[in-house]
């Protein structure tokens, strides 16, 4: 049995370092002008210091390269593809395809993981991305359990699963906070609007429920009012054989992704050292719970429900 990955975001040199000494094996980050969702902007100089710091300390560094590309970011890519060769970033988190061909025609041997952005719900498509040159599919956050576990008997390549945080339920490229606040003539910067500046999507009928709205450079987005946190469930995962496990931090505290990477780090290490007999410590929920937001509850997200397409 593989001992699985654990893979986290950062928005900061300072949070990458926290979370890395904390367990994670690796972290995800980006620049807006390429990538989708990011916890913070990581522009090259910062990429290159968070590899060698990373690196530094046995861990790998992810950079996400997701945004939905118009012709204009096209003309950039290839030199920013080969700046994060020449800093040996293990990984590009992509979805276009024009990413995949910009690679081929650099020669990069840079990792390629084909993103949840595509929302590819079955196998196939993933074997489609992996014969040509993907190593590592995403699986989308809309998958139950059985579907997962039948995605990995059937997918080529490795897949990552997402075990805690908030999901992405709507995005526009449009800015539509920005364009409200200056309609209504209120300063503003397009960076993150969230938890912490308190605009939310509250449905009619279920208003005890906050959907945080997240905007950056690449437009809108809308985000769960709960997370997920299969903590409790991460033996069934691993004995599914799933390669790759993903805590997503966006819209977190640095202290609240170091003490959800720890709880993953310690669950994860018990159940490896032997399976047969792993017990659960309740300190580990615990400890997020009592850094958890009262207004979002923590769930299993889609991992026991039945999909209907």
């Amino acid at each position: 049995m593989n001992k699985p990955e654990l893979v986290t975001t950062a928005g900061s040199l300072e949070e990458l370092q926290r979370v890395i000494e904390a367990g994670a094996d690796a972290v995800i980050i980006g620049e807006q002008r390429y990538g989708m969702r990011l916890s913070g902007e990581f522009q090259l100089d910062m990429i290159e210091q968070a590899v060698i710091l990373a690196h530094d300390r046995a861990a790998k560094i992810y950079v996400a390269v997701t945004n939905i590309m118009d012709n204009e970011t096209i003309k950039s890519l290839p030199d920013y593809l080969k700046a994060l060769g020449q800093f040996q970033v293990d990984a590009i988190i992509f979805g276009d395809p024009a990413i995949l061909f910009i690679h081929k025609q650099i020669e990069s041997s840079v990792a390629l993981h084909w993103s949840t952005e595509m929302t590819a719900t079955n196998y196939a498509t993933a074997n489609f991305w992996a014969d040509r040159g993907a190593t590592r599919v995403i699986v989308p956050r809309e998958l139950n359990m059985e579907q997962i576990v039948d995605y990995q008997l059937h997918c080529k390549i490795d897949i990552q699963v997402q075990v805690h945080g908030l999901t992405n339920i709507y995005h526009s490229r449009r800015h539509l906070v920005g364009s409200y606040l200056e309609r209504q003539s209120i300063p503003y910067e397009c960076s993150a609007y969230g938890l912490n500046k308190g605009f939310y999507l509250i449905e009619e009928e279920r208003q005890e429920l906050h959907h945080p709205v997240y905007e950056d450079h690449n437009g809108t987005h809308i985000m769960s009012a709960d997370d997920i946190c299969m903590i409790e469930n991460l033996p069934e995962l691993i004995r599914s054989g799933i390669q790759s496990f993903k805590i997503e931090g966006l819209l977190k505290s640095s202290l609240y992704n170091e003490t959800v990477v720890k709880a993953y780090r310690a669950a994860i290490d018990q159940y490896m050292k032997d399976p047969s007999q792993y017990i659960e410590d309740q300190e580990w929920l615990l400890s997020i719970q009592q850094l958890q937001d009262p207004k979002r509850e923590l769930t299993y997200g889609f991992f026991y429900k039945e999909q209907v397409y």
